[in-house]
This record gives structure tokens, sequence and C-alpha cells, in this order.
């Protein structure tokens, strides 16, 4: 399917009401954008490679994201966050109860 069957009447005259400046300003955001993606696609490959690497000297890679994803979190968030897991874990029985 070609762009001009995609694109209804409307948009065919918005597009061509473009001038030159917001043309080269519509380039050059898609191009940034493309930039940016290709950026990320091989900073994604760095961190699974990272994560291969910490596997393969014997850590466990869910416990290393579970860190991870704490460790964005702040103090509050991640005390409350905590005390919600073990309020549930203790309702369903799947931690001893606390000696008084």
């Amino acid at each position: 399917m070609s762009v001009a069957e995609v694109m209804d009447e409307d948009n065919i005259v918005a597009a061509q009401a473009l001038n030159g400046s917001a043309k080269d300003h519509l380039r050059a955001f898609i191009e940034r954008i493309e930039r940016l993606e290709e950026e990320k696609a091989a900073l994604a490959n760095d961190i699974k490679e990272v994560f291969a690497e910490a596997k393969s000297t014997g850590f466990d890679t869910k416990a290393i994201r579970a860190i991870l994803k704490i460790r964005k979190q702040d103090d509050h968030e991640r005390m409350e966050a905590e005390a919600v897991l073990a309020t549930y874990l203790h309702a369903l029985g799947m931690v001893p109860a606390l000696q008084e």
C-alpha cells in the first residue's frame, strides 16, 4: 500500500502546505529520533551483554534486576512497598509470625 493510498485528501493538502523550513524541521526531528533509536538499541544490547557476563560469573540476573528496580525507588516508596509485601506474605502464612 502506498503512502498516497493511506493518506486521505486532507492530509495530502496539509503535507503540501508545509513550507521548506517546516519540512526541514520535520526531517531533522525524524532523523534525530532515528539516531536516538539506534543509540537506544545499542545501549540495550550493551545491557544485555552485561547481564550475560554477570550470569556467566555466577550471579542471579533476576536478583540483579530486582535490585536495580529497588534502587530506582526513593527510600519512602521502597519501605512502603516492603511493608505491604510483608503484610501480604504474613496474611498468606508465608512468613512466620513475629515472636513477642
